[in-house]
């Protein structure tokens, strides 16, 4: 049971809504944050606290890799964890995936995780949660890999996608706390080594499809590898071909991998990401290979991508050199309004910043934003843009862990200064970040709705780890999260941009599924505000084309925001003030 552990009341009107917060601080006072401001301005001393919770939470999940001992490139994959409110009680609850023993798969004569299951966690609203795993029907099957989570058929109920080693299982989410498995029926399995997976309205027509990263063509029986390397690695592997399965309205899927090109380009598909990169409307997809080029797929609004990872340059480092990618994510660091793209890998990380040009490069500022000298000593894995402090600049939490070699590392904290450039402080937020882990994959949401995105952290054949983000006292930031509905777009709102500006300052976001490595994020859109308790116009654009304006948006509060039915409905909600 280790952890490779080493010390060192909802109103609705028009539209818009507020939700209830559990263990919500909400006041408005700007007494609460002296001395605070847009860019980073408080010292260090002063940051939020990453705590530990994971005991006393009652989460109590062991990963599994099958094995005793680290011996294939599968056991060391890891697996993904996904906040999704499965049951509509306004809080975020956990689902984590597992890996298990498969006889036949290996030829070990020490095995483990016989029993072992992928687990969903419901969270009780007073920082506990309970394990529903075997009542919910969720416990998955075979060697689970990741996981995505998406309402497919609109019912109002989120479904949870999961990949695993030559299989998949969808599970739909009857409405009564239970699922069923309609892989089959609904078209959904996928007979390859699945890595990250993302829901996205590639067509825009208000359906999610289904976007499923597949790594290499895996062989247990090939055993040839230098002893140093512990066993073989991805090079040993023919790459494999990633899928796209359209949405037919009707609770079934259309593979469309071939027509769309997505299947042109053989892969090792690791970490999954979905955002507009050219904001143009239409998602784009960005898959991160281990050990050859990574992709970009441009939305070609005809239901084709290309890739143009190459011309764009965000396919290798800047140096050219081959990655070994693993987590990529969205975000748009520098609140320019054009998202930019980071990449976690086991050498070197990548950040890329987007031009602001429809149809620009990509310039990797890795080095120069101070990425570069907290790689490599590190493999990265899990990773995510999150704005922990809550300064309206997007930090960035990055899981490490070794590969061949489950050797325990420490987790970076990297905080953004606003002027692009990122500092190391994870030896001032907390005794986590003392700790060494074999990390892999990563989830971050504010599960207690209090306006601080706490963590979830999967290891490699150890114990999950849970973390509570703390602000110190007196020095709260404001912040603000929404909750989008779709109605004529697809019902999570995915691929909708949302701007914000409030104080002078402007931030954008995009709402999306996967993110990171093999894991799903909070649902929700957060901003942090610094100083400010009012936002003063918020905008977004919907994947239908309807733009949503609302004016004087109170902070710290979670705000329902439907769309509306027509573009003159949007023009008047965005006119009425919230409660």
């Amino acid at each position: 049971m280790m952890r490779w552990k080493i010390a060192v009341g909802m109103i609705f009107f028009c539209g818009v809504c507020t939700l209830p917060h559990a263990l919500a601080q909400t006041k408005n006072s700007s007494t609460e944050n002296p001395g605070a401001s847009a860019p980073k301005a408080a010292a260090n001393a002063s940051l939020p606290q990453f705590e530990d919770v994971t005991a006393k939470s009652g989460i109590h999940f062991r990963h599994s890799f099958g094995e005793k001992e680290l011996r294939t490139i599968l056991e060391g994959t890891g697996s993904g964890c996904a906040w999704l409110d499965y049951n509509n009680d306004g809080l975020l609850d956990l689902y984590v995936v597992n890996g298990r023993h498969i006889d036949g798969l290996t030829d070990h004569s020490a095995p483990d995780g016989v029993d072992a299951t992928n687990h969903l966690y419901r969270n009780n609203g007073d920082g506990t949660f309970t394990d529903v795993t075997v009542q919910a029907g969720v416990v998955g099957k075979g060697f689970g890999v990741g996981v995505t989570v998406g309402d497919f058929d609109n019912d109002g109920y989120e479904d949870i996608y999961v990949t695993n080693y030559n299989s998949a299982i969808l599970y739909h989410n009857n409405g009564n706390g239970t699922f069923t498995d309609v892989t089959a029926r609904a078209g959904a399995d996928n007979p390859y080594f699945g890595t990250g997976a993302a829901w996205l309205d590639y067509d825009r027509d208000g359906h999610l499809d289904l976007f499923i990263g597949n790594y290499l063509q895996f062989d247990p029986a090939y055993r040839y590898y230098y002893s140093a390397e512990n066993y073989p690695g991805p090079l040993s592997y023919a790459p494999e071909r990633n899928r796209l399965l359209h949405n037919n309205g009707d609770g079934t899927f259309t593979d469309v991998s071939r027509a769309s090109g997505i299947s042109a380009q053989p892969g090792r598909a690791m970490g999954i990401t979905v955002g507009d990169y050219n904001n143009d409307g239409w998602p784009d997809i960005y898959v991160a290979n281990d050990t050859m080029a990574s992709y970009l797929y441009h939305n070609n609004h005809d239901g084709t991508f290309t890739n143009v990872a190459a011309e764009l340059g965000v396919d290798y480092g800047q140096n050219g050199e081959e990655s070994t990618a693993m987590g990529p994510a969205f975000g748009d660091y520098d609140n320019d309004g054009w998202p930019d793209l980071f990449v976690s890998d086991a050498h070197y990380h990548r950040l890329y910043r987007n031009s602001g040009k429809p149809d620009g490069m990509f310039q990797d500022v890795t080095d120069h934003s101070g990425i570069g000298a907290v790689s490599g000593q590190y493999a990265g894995w899990g990773s995510g843009f999150i704005d922990f402090d809550n300064d309206g600049y997007k930090d960035l939490f990055i899981v490490n862990g070794g590969m061949s070699w489950p050797v325990p590392m420490q987790s970076i904290l990297l905080r953004n200064s606003g002027k692009g450039i990122f500092t190391d402080v994870s030896a001032q937020a907390g005794e986590f970040f003392k700790e060494q882990i074999v990390g892999r994959g990563a989830c971050f949401a504010d599960y207690d709705n209090d306006g601080y995105i706490d963590a979830f952290i999967t290891t490699l054949n150890g114990e999950g780890v849970l973390l509570h983000n703390t602000p110190p006292a007196g020095r709260r930031n404001h912040w603000l999260t929404l909750k989008l509905v779709g109605t004529r777009s697809n019902r999570d709102g995915f691929g909708a941009s949302l701007e914000i500006s409030a104080g002078g300052q402007h931030q954008f976001v995009q709402s999306g599924s996967e993110s990171g490595y093999l894991s799903q994020n909070d649902p929700r859109q957060h901003f942090g505000l610094g100083q400010q308790a009012l936002v003063d116009t918020l905008t977004i654009h919907w994947p239908s084309g309807i733009v949503q304006t609302l004016h004087n948006v109170n902070a710290d509060q979670i705000l329902m925001v439907t769309e509306p039915a027509a573009p003159a409905d949007a023009s008047a909600a965005g006119k009425r003030k919230l409660q």
